[in-house]
């Protein structure tokens, strides 16, 4: 018999997204998991992400694939490569179609689940505002019968041995992790603005409290911003300095994740850490915690039937209308509950 022949039917899956969106997507995959426990699972997504899911057990393989701005064709070569031929199933988890419904169409699978939409009838109906976890769990459910949920959102993101920082910035002596600011975001419209993040930072070390500011590499000024003049031993910056793995593994041990509607914050979730998060444009009941409510403080200030842009330049007004001292009080209040 062949390597083709005996090889395991494939699942193919799209959801070339960022961190949030992966996060998000985990339940649904492990839905899929259930219902095809003897395919391969093969998700098209960022490589670096997908790698990571792959490396926790998410998913088998990796299809590298980008489509955050627009969805893309996924390479022919690559999926000959990957995928080993037309998958048994291709499975959209990325949008609502029908232009990424056409992308996975293109590798001519056995089937095809999604959404409907046009020039694709078959598959549940789509709906706007539907929490995140539940759209793709919903379309497992109905296209499978599998069964995946919120309870699906957790993972096991400590990593050894630890990430290279000062032992100081992640445990105190009273064995009380740090507090973990992230006050990055891929817009504006999301970035509640530094100088409040600053004061904020003063005030949990004038607590006692050690503080971590997490970033991505093109955050490290902002991220020293929220340090200047407090002490090294007690406040710490990150940003720049973590891969994936490393910063979900700051996340994992901290005492508390604070942060704007970002990846991190879906880090935390999955991690089971508990956080306080500042919501702007889009709200909560999109994309706040589907699990562990209690664990999570939710702060936001909109209009749920009148969102914002996500994708906007300027802070969003919703998200301005949080004050630092309310936010404060939220994160104390999480500290000693």
């Amino acid at each position: 018999m062949s390597d083709a022949a005996s090889a395991p039917a494939t699942v193919l899956v799209l959801r070339a997204l960022g961190l949030g969106d992966a996060l998000t997507g985990v339940p649904a995959l492990r839905g899929l998991r259930r219902a095809f426990p003897d395919h391969r699972l093969v998700l098209a997504a960022p490589a670096g992400l997908g790698g990571w899911l792959r490396d926790l057990g998410v998913v088998d393989a990796v299809l590298p694939a980008s489509g955050v701005r627009a969805v893309e064709p996924l390479d022919p070569a690559l999926v000959a490569e990957v995928v080993g031929g037309p998958p048994a199933v291709a499975v959209n988890l990325h949008g609502r179609g029908p232009q990424s419904h056409r992308v996975l169409a293109a590798t001519e699978p056995g089937r095809l689940l999604a959404f409907a939409a046009d020039g694709f009838p078959d598959g549940p109906a789509w709906d706007e505002d539907e929490h995140e976890v539940e759209r793709w769990c919903r379309l497992v459910r109905a296209t499978t019968g599998a069964s995946c949920g919120p309870e699906d959102l957790r993972l096991d993101l400590r990593l050894d041995p630890r990430p290279d920082l000062p032992a100081a910035a992640l445990r105190a002596e009273d064995g009380d992790g740090a507090v973990v600011l992230h006050p990055g975001a891929a817009s504006g419209s999301r970035r509640w603005p530094a100088d409040r993040w600053a004061h904020l930072a003063d005030r949990l070390v004038r607590a006692g409290r050690r503080v971590v500011v997490t970033g991505g590499s093109d955050e490290i000024a902002l991220a020293e911003s929220l340090v200047l003049g407090l002490p090294a031993e007690r406040a710490v910056v990150t940003a720049g300095r973590l891969d994936l793995p490393g910063l979900a593994d700051v996340v994992a041990r901290a005492a508390l994740v604070v942060c704007g509607d970002t990846g991190v914050a879906h880090v935390a979730t999955a991690a089971g850490t508990s956080s306080v998060l500042l919501f702007g444009p889009t709200p909560p009941h999109r994309w706040g915690p589907a699990t562990d409510v209690a664990r999570h403080r939710v702060l936001h200030r909109g209009d749920p039937d009148r969102p914002g842009d996500p994708h906007g330049d300027e802070p969003d007004p919703a998200l301005l209308a949080l004050t630092l001292d309310e936010v404060h009080a939220a994160v104390e209040e999480m500290l000693t509950t």
